[in-house]
C-alpha cells in the first residue's frame, strides 16, 4: 500500500492535485496581504511576500515535474 501511495505523487493525478493544493495556498496568502496591507503590519507584509515566493518557487518546480512526466509520454510528443 505505502509503494502505491509513493507512485501517487509522481503521477499526473498526483501533480495536479498538487498544483490545486499550492494554488488553494495562494489564496490565503492573497488574503493574508490584504489584511497586513489595511492593518499597515509590516511584519504581516513580510511575512505574505516570503509565503507567495515560496508558493511561487513550488509551482515552478510542480511544473517542471509534470512536463517531464509528459515528456516521457509518446502520445504527448
Amino acid at each position: 500500500m505505502a509503494k502505491k501511495a509513493s507512485n501517487f505523487k509522481k503521477s499526473k493525478t498526483g501533480l495536479y492535485v498538487s498544483l490545486g493544493s499550492t494554488a488553494f495556498g495562494a489564496i490565503s496568502v492573497a488574503k493574508q496581504a490584504k489584511l497586513a496591507r489595511n492593518d499597515n503590519d509590516v511584519l504581516r507584509l513580510v511575512d505574505a511576500a516570503v509565503s507567495a515566493a515560496a508558493i511561487v518557487t513550488g509551482l515552478a518546480i510542480l511544473y517542471r515535474e509534470l512536463k517531464r512526466l509528459g515528456d516521457d509520454d509518446v502520445l504527448l510528443g
